[in-house]
């Protein structure tokens, strides 16, 4: 059995749920938020069995896209009297952890 824990951007969230679920994979979802652009991302838990693994990852993959969108940067906090300059970061997409469970119990 592996722990899957999938970090996702808030706006995807539904749909990885959705098609995790229609599945049949059981999900725990957390609220969280990045700590590069402090912005919500949700964090999704699950339990599968080891034959499970790929298609779960490849179930959030599907449903987790990529974008690029435009973010000021405050220098101001590292050269006073420069103003805020945007610049252009990926968001979105997954981040998965995959780990090995030593002992499953539901009681």
């Amino acid at each position: 059995m592996k722990m899957i824990f999938a970090i996702v951007n808030n706006d995807d969230s539904n749909e990885v749920m959705k098609a995790l679920n229609k599945e049949h994979i059981s999900v725990t979802k957390l609220a969280s938020t990045g700590g590069f652009l402090l912005k919500g991302n949700t964090t999704f838990i699950s339990g599968v069995d080891d034959d499970m693994v790929e298609k779960t990852i490849e179930i959030i993959k599907e449903h987790s896209r990529r974008r690029t969108q435009i973010m000021p940067v405050d220098y101001a906090q590292y050269n006073p009297g420069l103003a805020p300059y945007p610049i252009e970061v990926t968001v979105g997409g997954a981040t998965i952890f995959v780990m090995d469970v030593e002992r499953f119990e539901k009681a």
